[in-house]
């Protein structure tokens, strides 16, 4: 499992297609961006030594900002990388 350093987090994207029998279903582009949050950094430190937590948690689904990150495949799993300023909204 990867394991973010600092204000890093690691998304599971959502598969974009989804087959039922023979059939192909596509999700709307507007869901592109939406993800499930699998791992969180500790946080970051600032320049003036004061430590600031990551507030988001494993699990949540989340809106992150278009064109940001870093993609990462494993054993079949899409993820991304990226920092918890890249995240625009968490879906409740």
């Amino acid at each position: 499992m990867i394991k973010p350093l600092n204000d890093i987090i690691v998304l599971e994207k959502l598969p974009s297609e989804k087959k039922v029998g023979s059939i192909i279903l596509t999700k709307e582009e507007k869901a592109a961006n939406v993800a499930t949050i699998v791992a969180v950094g500790p946080g970051k430190t600032l320049e003036n030594g004061t430590f600031v937590a990551n507030t988001l948690k494993a699990g949540q689904k989340a809106i992150y900002r278009e064109y940001s990150g870093t993609d990462y495949e494993e054993e079949g799993h899409k993820y991304i990388l990226l920092k918890e300023e890249d995240i625009l909204a968490v879906i409740e």
